[in-house]
């Protein structure tokens, strides 16, 4: 069986991963607060953790994993959103919950095994809290109940952090209701026109750290394999699970593995409304951006590198895709070197690297099967609009050229390389060499005659 490696939050380190059940393994990723559209940094960890999902049921058998990412359909920018536009909450949130789903199957993820929304396990969230307080680990105040984080003693471990740094840290308002300011809310009470459920402390709603814990418990169980998401989640979110979970279940794991994914920027710079680069994937979409095309800009960074999404990376992307989708399409198996490649810590660009060398060997059918098995479906190049999916009548031409290159490099044949490189300057070609392999530009120079000539 193959081994696969991954970077454990938890202990810092690259680990063996052993599941505690092979005919089980089972994964919890944090998933969307439903009240907009998915930007595209929510869409990393979809995809990050798609395609991990994809290499365990590769490995452990389709049937021997159990994928849950949930839904927040309760929370207060949800309530604000209702207030703004008059409509109901359970409008918002089915709709923009669809919003997600087809976006994020734009990009080619598989939908999980389970997607629970947290207004559908109240029950098990309120139980979850009544366990707390009987263990001395949360009390009520004031119609709040609030977990009392010196109860943990493990509180900061995953983060790194510690409760006196980050008492001494902290910037927020202390309501007058916290024994400690760093105690946190497992649920506060809700008013006649906000969303609420009836508990024994009163009419109200959950916080938003108890809805993961309380879903992971019921669907994975007191210990589970994996818990991922951004590294934003990380402190509070995340921390806050462990303790609450920790503290409800004394005898289980909770995860044991933890992975988090780093944050995407635009063009150089943190997306952001006030600096004009926010947009969503739906965004793209509509520009005429490929699905496939984002999911591999996506894939080209490691995951826990920040990611810079630009516009010269988009249409490298989309050049090469293009390319490789005139390849034969013979029934082949995706080599070992790539399922190595993705087992060592997810490593994307070490995949890439390899389907450029399936490129250049001819093996065009295991470079099928595994752009296939990392879930780019090249058979809808054909469906790209304008501008996307018209080729000029050089790309056929450029791209066998590149190809033929590759394999000289790879045969040490660097003489050749050479030449080929050359010719194609002479023809007013310009070949890139970077992470996502060699892009090219037609030059002021070019000429089509001196380029058909290379033939």
């Amino acid at each position: 069986m193959v081994e696969i490696k991954l970077h454990n939050t938890r202990t810092r380190k690259k680990e063996v991963f052993t599941p505690i059940d092979a005919s089980n393994v089972r994964m919890y990723v944090c998933g969307p607060t439903v009240y907009d559209r998915a930007h595209l940094g929510n869409a990393r960890p979809v995809v990050v953790f798609d395609v991990l999902n994809r290499l365990l049921r590769h490995v452990y058998g389709e049937d021997h994993v159990t994928y849950v990412r949930n839904f927040t359909d309760v929370d207060d920018k949800i309530i604000a959103r209702a207030e703004e536009s008059g409509r109901e909450i359970g409008q918002i949130t089915s709709e923009t919950t669809q919003w997600f789903l087809d976006d994020m199957a734009a990009l080619g993820a598989r939908e999980p095994d389970h997607m629970p929304r947290a207004t559908q396990y109240i029950p098990q969230m309120v139980l979850m809290i009544e366990e707390l307080i009987a263990g001395g680990h949360a009390y009520a105040a004031e119609g709040h109940v609030l977990f009392a984080v010196e109860s943990y003693s493990k509180y900061g471990a995953l983060s790194g952090r510690t409760v006196k740094d980050m008492i001494a840290g902290s910037r927020v308002e202390v309501a007058p209701y916290k024994r400690n300011p760093m105690d946190f809310v497992l649920w506060k009470p809700s008013t006649g026109d906000q969303p609420g459920w009836d508990s024994p402390w009163g009419y109200g709603r959950p916080g938003w750290h108890i809805e993961c814990s309380a879903m992971a418990y019921e669907l994975l169980g007191e210990s589970f394999d994996i818990h991922g998401g951004g590294n934003d989640l990380m402190f509070p979110h995340h921390e806050n699970e462990i303790a609450q979970s920790c503290c409800a279940h004394p005898h289980g794991d909770f995860a044991r593995y933890w992975m988090h994914n780093e944050m995407l920027q635009v063009e150089g710079r943190k997306m952001s409304k006030s600096l004009g680069n926010f947009f969503t994937v739906r965004d793209l979409l509509d520009q005429g951006v490929p699905g496939e095309v984002i999911r591999f800009v996506f894939l080209s960074t490691h995951y826990r590198k920040p990611m810079d999404w630009t516009e010269k990376k988009a249409e490298q992307a989309r050049k090469l895709l293009k390319r490789w989708a005139i390849v034969p399409k013979e029934a082949g198996k995706v080599p070992r070197e790539v399922v190595g490649a993705l087992a060592n810590d997810l490593n994307t660009p070490q995949v890439i690297t390899e389907l450029h060398r399936l490129e250049a060997l001819g093996e065009f059918g295991a470079l099928s099967a595994s752009l296939k098995f990392l879930g780019i479906d090249l058979s809808r190049v054909g469906e790209w609009g304008l501008g996307w999916g018209l080729s000029s009548p050089w790309d056929s031409l450029i791209g066998f050229k590149i190809a033929e290159r590759n394999r000289a490099r790879i045969e040490k044949n660097f003489k050749q390389a050479d030449e080929i490189r050359n010719g194609l300057a002479v023809a007013g070609v310009l070949l890139m060499d970077g992470p996502m392999g060699t892009d090219w530009e037609l030059t002021p120079e070019f000429d089509p005659k001196k380029l058909e000539s290379l033939k």
